[in-house]
């Protein structure tokens, strides 16, 4: 074990993870941020331009955005000052200012660099304007949410944001071949389970090489690894999703979008995801609901009988076993013909009924409950529909200021093929009662 430890260096230099004595030193070094980095990268092609300004950067934890900030500061000659905005509030705030305007009239700037910016709220980020315009700070913040619903519309009309994507696999494969190199010991794992770790990683670097440092003490001297022994010895990393956050919003309408693109596939994965990470199954089950009633409708009534069903068993079985109720009622819904045709309707029907006020509907529809009111005209001329040819007396039952309205218009697919022929069939009998009529 001891010469397991000195091969790969982790007993003498214990204080730094792998991770840090990883660190790029210049942004070509930079692993899997091509798009950034690379010769015709963004942030190649600012610092070419010598008007580096302020920058957000979104993405992933692990993605090199700490690393690049650091690079930055190097290639531009400015002070790098870092803060946490999870442990920095409006005092700390001016004191970093004060010390940048020191610099400032010393003739260095300052690259302040701010992880999880999105933690500040909308005082603190006002903050950072005036700063930003006099040159005092370049702003750098780092944040894994969405800019556009975290930080506020004057912060970033006054600064870029660059996208940091996910390590692709090849991407964490070179970066464990670079940990190789530098411990000069390769990794004790078959093929099969280098492939796992690669996976287990989810984009990360970081944690990819921290799961590296975790198998090289773990495995005994002589020792490689497979799938089966990997899974055992190393805790595997939680998915990245937060309920509150966007991971939340992404995955559920990936789901949605799924079932109505009749993929049931790519549902159930989505659907795994989410159940994965934690998600409320509830939720889940409400969205099931909804996706029967929006996308599918009287195509399929069956659909929302279905996913009400779903929700009851999950009520009644608990987790784990009622999430496959939740799982077969996805995989229905997917596999259901579809039509927005009630929705479009309702959303028709509603526009209308909003938009005409209390149009008061025809008194033949309505009830003569007093004397008064059958004297006035309430029910008279009313036909009794059971009592009509077909069971149909095509009445015109519309307030007489509005006049026939169409909303619902079936689709040829599922049952509301029959329902449109249905449709059509009453349509022709009311023209042709009401020409007789005349």
């Amino acid at each position: 074990m001891s010469d397991l430890f000195a091969a790969s260096d982790l007993r003498n230099d214990a204080p730094r993870p792998l991770a840090d004595r990883l660190r790029p030193q210049n942004l070509a070094d930079v692993v899997g941020q091509e798009g950034l980095t690379g010769p015709d990268g963004a942030l190649t092609r600012l610092l070419g331009g010598k008007a580096l300004g302020s920058l957000i950067f979104w993405g992933p934890p692990g993605t090199g955005k700490t690393t690049v900030a650091r690079l930055l500061a190097h290639e531009t000659d400015h002070h790098f000052e870092q803060i946490s905005a999870i442990f920095s509030g409006i005092a700390e705030l001016r004191k970093v200012f004060d010390a940048a305007r020191k610099r400032r009239s010393a003739g260095q700037g300052t690259l302040l660099f701010v992880d999880e910016i999105h933690r500040f709220n909308r005082a603190q980020l006002d903050a950072f304007l005036p700063v930003m315009e006099d040159g005092t700070v370049t702003l750098v913040g780092a944040t894994t949410e969405n800019p556009s619903f975290e930080l506020n519309a004057a912060l970033l009309s006054r600064a870029r944001v660059l996208l940091f994507r996910a390590l692709d696999d090849a991407a964490v494969a070179k970066l464990l071949a670079r940990a190789e190199a530098l411990t000069g010991s390769a990794l004790p794992l078959d093929e099969e389970a280098r492939g796992i770790l690669v996976r287990m990683a989810d984009g990360d670097g970081r944690a990819a090489l921290t799961l590296a440092e975790e198998v090289w003490r773990s495995a005994r001297p002589g020792e490689t690894l497979d799938a089966a022994t990997l899974q055992e010895i190393v805790q595997r990393r939680a998915p990245i999703y937060d309920k509150a956050q966007e991971g939340h919003y992404n995955l559920i309408s990936a789901l949605h979008k799924t079932v109505r693109g009749s993929d049931p596939d790519a549902s159930l994965y989505y659907l795994c995801r989410m159940l994965d990470g934690g998600e409320d199954r509830l939720f889940i089950a409400r969205r099931l609901v909804r996706m029967a009633v929006e996308d599918i409708g009287l195509a399929d009534p069956q659909a929302l009988v279905i996913a009400n069903a779903a929700k009851d068993a999950f009520d009644f079985l608990g987790s784990p076993e009622g999430e496959l109720a939740l799982a077969q009622a996805a995989i229905y819904l997917a596999c259901a013909p579809k039509s927005n045709a009630v929705y479009e309707a309702y959303k028709a029907a509603t526009r209308v009924a909003k938009e005409h006020g209390s149009l008061p509907p025809p008194r033949t529809i309505l009830n003569g409950s007093t004397k008064l009111m059958r004297k006035i005209g309430y029910g008279e001329g009313y036909r009794y529909d059971h009592d009509e040819p077909d069971a149909f007396s095509g009445q015109d039952y519309w307030p007489e200021r509005l006049g026939r309205q169409h909303f619902y218009a079936p689709t040829d697919r599922g049952l509301e093929n029959r329902l449109r022929d249905r449709l059509d069939a009453w349509e022709r009998l009311r023209r042709d009662r009401r020409a007789a009529e005349e």
